[in-house]
């Protein structure tokens, strides 16, 4: 009887476990999102290019006017450990800093940091 009750539970614990590492993402190619304002440009999860990159190319080192510009999502990649990457572009097809076309976002991280906003 105690050998019944302990494979019942063991079964009921893997197979919770294992369906709660089925969670799909919401996020797919062509959403619009809207690109939050941090605390001292703090981004974390938006991988933006470093600033002597971005002067080699001509650029213009300037945070402030990223907040609330709205950004699309081009495409999609799922790394092996789960991780969401995505590239994003501005919707108005202009460039980041007047020299990047497109950056590299760690999507859920980025969206449950509020450092990206679903329209």
């Amino acid at each position: 009887m105690n050998n019944r009750i302990l494979l019942t539970v063991g079964l009921c614990l893997l197979s919770s476990a294992i369906y709660a590492q089925n969670s799909e993402s919401n996020v797919s190619v062509g959403d619009i999102f809207v690109l939050g304002k941090v605390a001292q440009n703090d981004y974390q999860h938006i991988v933006f290019p470093k600033p002597n990159f971005i002067i080699k190319k001509g650029g213009i080192v300037n945070y402030k006017n990223l907040a609330g510009k709205k950004v699309e999502v081009t495409s999609i990649k799922k790394r092996k450990d789960g991780l969401l990457i995505a590239r994003i572009q501005l919707t108005s097809k202009k460039y980041f800093f007047n020299s990047h076309k497109s950056l590299k976002v760690a999507i859920e991280r980025a969206i449950g940091q509020k450092e990206l906003f679903k329209i």
